[in-house]
């Protein structure tokens, strides 16, 4: 006799999860369902990517989860705190000292140095004479090497020194969870294999969480688990992944585009319950994601944090690492596969060389 999957695995611990997630953005003939139905956690300790066309709803999932958007129906949570049941005031401090953030676009305060806008978060909650966090902090800075930088301002740095300071920031409070939306999309190769390998640290040997959002598949093989939107649904999860795995998925959700006519079914925590493996279809740009700003505005409940005055970075390719490999086979390979991508996108095939 088979019995339904339970809702929550047991012996796992979500550091953040959304349950029967649905954003729509207008009304009426106008609606768009950038979520429907999306139900999924991200374990604590662990490195999750959130990868698909664009347009499925991954900004939109990872806005909401961390609680700098609302659902429209259905339920997200940090830990075992309900954001719906938290007025603007809980949810802004929930989001100071429980979430951290990584943007696109650094957000970084320019009239502040390295070191004060790393503290900036634990500045605002008044913790800065906690002797553990302060010391917690000290850690931070070398991790990221940047102690001989303490005492610049962004522009005196390079871009991938810019989201060093902004990988700091994010884990200075130790938040329960970090949110990264393509935190490597303003970065040279090199410079967003730094980042990753960062974020990657971070899960490993500090204990912390990470969600990013991400389009390159390259980047999605640095997490522990990827798992993919389309069409604002969610429809597969890869552990484990590699640059293979993920742009051999991609492959079948842009060769098949059969999201639209039916997705597998999952249990509250993205455990498949039923159904055929779904593919997903490009479908245009992300519903109501707009720019980096008006989240990070939000991010720390800052009036000078939500200046707008951010520093910024010149768009190159994106970093070259992957997973299972050297640094150095990883680096040689990383254009290879992200040329097999473009092909694919364009209609072509192949196997990467």
């Amino acid at each position: 006799m088979s019995t339904a999957a339970p809702l929550r695995p047991s012996g796992v611990r979500y550091a953040a999860r959304v349950e029967h997630a649905v954003k729509v953005y207008g009304s009426a003939g106008t609606a768009v369902a950038a979520l429907d139905g999306v139900s999924v956690g991200f374990a604590a300790g662990r490195f999750t990517a959130i990868m698909g066309p664009s347009g499925s709803g991954k900004s939109t999932l990872l806005h909401c989860a961390a609680g700098l958007d609302t659902l429209t129906s259905g339920s997200a949570r940090i830990g075992d705190t309900d954001l719906s049941t938290l007025d603007d005031r809980r949810l802004t401090l929930l989001r100071r000292d429980r979430v951290g953030f990584v943007f696109q676009a650094f957000n970084l305060v320019p009239t502040l140095t390295v070191a004060e806008n790393i503290t900036l978060p634990s500045d605002l909650a008044g913790r800065r004479a906690d002797p553990d966090l302060r010391a917690w902090t000290d850690a931070l800075v070398d991790v990221v090497g940047l102690r001989d930088r303490l005492h610049h301002r962004p522009a005196e740095l390079s871009g991938g020194q810019q989201q060093r300071v902004a990988v700091a920031r994010a884990f200075a409070g130790r938040p329960d969870v970090v949110f990264a939306d393509e935190p490597t999309g303003n970065l040279d190769s090199r410079s967003g294999e730094e980042v990753l390998g960062l974020l990657g640290r971070a899960v490993r040997h500090l204990g912390r969480t990470v969600v990013m959002v991400t389009h390159d598949p390259v980047a999605a093989a640095h997490a522990d688990e990827v798992v993919f939107l389309a069409d604002g649904r969610l429809v597969d999860r890869v552990r484990a992944p590699t640059a293979e795995k993920v742009l051999d998925r991609l492959k079948t959700f842009e060769a098949t585009g059969a999201a639209r006519s039916g997705v597998a079914s999952y249990d509250a925590y993205g455990e498949k319950a039923y159904g055929e493996h779904p593919d997903g279809s490009d479908s245009g740009s992300d519903s109501g994601r707009g720019s980096d700003v008006a989240p990070a505005r939000k991010a720390y409940g800052s009036g000078e944090y939500g200046s707008g005055e951010y520093g910024s970075g010149e768009a190159h390719d994106r970093q070259t690492g992957g997973s299972g490999r050297s640094r150095a086979e990883q680096g040689a390979r990383a254009p290879r596969l992200r040329s097999w991508h473009r092909r694919l996108r364009a209609g072509g095939g192949g196997t990467p060389s």
